[in-house]
């Protein structure tokens, strides 16, 4: 095998960011980080003696600040971001059916999957699919803030995640109960708020939910669009 697919866990926010790794040619994406794990991400890239290409995000996140600009700065690599979340200074804004190349042969490949916010999207990569905060393990993304849509997320999910193959890995931004993957085919038979609901009781669902308001939106997202710098990106 050469390629390697890590996640690694930051407790604080309950997120994961996610390692993907051409061996053969030393180089690697990160998806989703953190800026408290910062020093734990580089040093991870050291020790496996890789080159990370891109920093890529799902969408603008609300309950942590990314560190996508610091480790553009330490690194080298390329920022990419969902175009329709914001994030400006990101080097790559994409759409739908993009891709990004790394390695020798490496593709990631992004679907746009709106619901969550409306730039929320998902990277499939060697039948395993990152979807953000989209699709969580027998669960998904609340749809109540940040240009959020319940019935976006249904489509999003039915039409573009649950068409993959039944035995595509699935590898949320978030887990809260301690869970790690989860598949395609389980989510289609076994996620509690979506498998056999139709569209308008998952949308009356999702409205009545009565969630608090994230701690961190306030500081989270005006940083997140500048790529969790303090400074002009």
């Amino acid at each position: 095998m050469h390629d390697e697919l890590h996640q690694l866990f930051d407790p604080d926010s309950s997120t994961f960011t996610y390692v993907l790794v051409d061996r053969a040619a030393a180089e690697a994406v990160l998806v989703d980080s953190v800026a408290q794990r910062f020093d734990r991400d580089v040093a991870m890239l050291r020790r496996l003696g890789v080159t990370l290409r891109y920093v890529v995000e799902t969408h603008t996140h609300a309950d942590h600040v990314t560190a996508a600009g610091r480790l553009r700065e330490a690194t080298g690599a390329v920022t990419a971001a969902p175009f329709k979340c914001g994030i400006s200074r990101a080097d790559v804004q994409l759409a739908h059916g993009d891709t990004l190349q790394f390695g020798h042969a490496e593709v990631l490949h992004a679907i746009h999957t709106p619901g969550h916010t409306s730039g929320s999207t998902s990277y499939l990569w060697r039948g395993n699919v990152l979807t953000g905060d989209t699709l969580l393990i027998e669960g998904c993304g609340r749809t109540d803030f940040q240009s959020g849509d319940a019935g976006s997320l249904y489509d999003s999910v039915h039409e573009r995640l649950f068409t993959l193959p039944a035995d595509t890995r699935v590898w949320p931004a978030h887990d809260y109960k301690g869970n790690t993957v989860s598949t395609i085919g389980h989510e289609k038979l076994h996620n509690p708020r979506l498998a056999g609901r139709d569209r308008a009781s998952f949308i009356e669902l999702m409205n009545n939910l009565q969630l608090p308001k994230p701690k961190m939106i306030d500081i989270a997202v005006p940083a997140n669009r500048n790529l969790g710098l303090t400074h002009a990106a």
